[in-house]
């Protein structure tokens, strides 16, 4: 998901520090959550082969629900960003989650 690794002498105060038998090995340098999805959507399309606006309206909302569960809508302003990579409005997505949401009852 875009992570990088360092040598644990270049760690950051957010960064992840992997030790093995008490000594630091390496350090996990985990990137901003708006990056990662990015990197999702980017993968979704790769899986798809195609850029996500050309799909249907059934497997965009399918996209949606992934992402939902991948947690993307809880990124600052994931909504907007996955509506633009989806080709419809962010009142389109909004749809798609309700409409979802709707079928499970919540």
């Amino acid at each position: 998901m875009g992570a990088e690794l360092l040598g644990p002498d270049r760690a950051g105060q957010d960064d992840i520090v992997l030790a093995w038998e008490g000594r630091n090995v390496i350090a996990v340098r985990l990137p901003q959550l708006s990056d990662s999805l990015d990197h999702i959507l980017a993968a979704m399309e790769r899986r798809h082969g195609m850029p996500l606006a050309d799909l249907d309206r059934k497997a965009k909302q399918s996209v949606v629900r992934t992402l939902e569960a991948r947690g993307a809508f809880s990124v600052r302003h994931g909504v907007e960003t996955v509506a633009g990579a989806l080709g419809v409005s962010r009142f389109t997505v909004y749809n798609y989650l309700n409409r979802e949401h709707a079928a499970k009852g919540e």
